[in-house]
């Protein structure tokens, strides 16, 4: 898999996964990418419009928060549920 670009208002985040944020743990994340940038990429999949995160919430939050545009990211192939 190749790791992408994605504009961050781009990607849509299911009602299911906002329930689970917490922002103690985005706020470790963005100080974790202000000193060492993005290392996990997060995952998302191809919805009919747009891309659909299936993993790093926690990880594209801390980059909102940061004020970033752009996260980096994988697409993979996941089962809808």
């Amino acid at each position: 898999m190749e790791k992408k670009t994605f504009k961050v208002d781009e990607i849509y985040v299911p009602v299911k996964r906002r329930k689970t944020l917490n922002m103690k743990v985005v706020n470790e994340i963005a100080e974790s990418m202000l000193e060492k940038g993005q290392l996990t990429p997060i995952l998302v999949r191809q919805g009919r419009e747009r891309f659909v995160l299936v993993e790093g919430l926690h990880r594209l939050e801390a980059c909102k928060a940061l004020g970033e545009e752009t996260v980096v990211g994988l697409i993979v192939q996941a089962r809808l549920h």
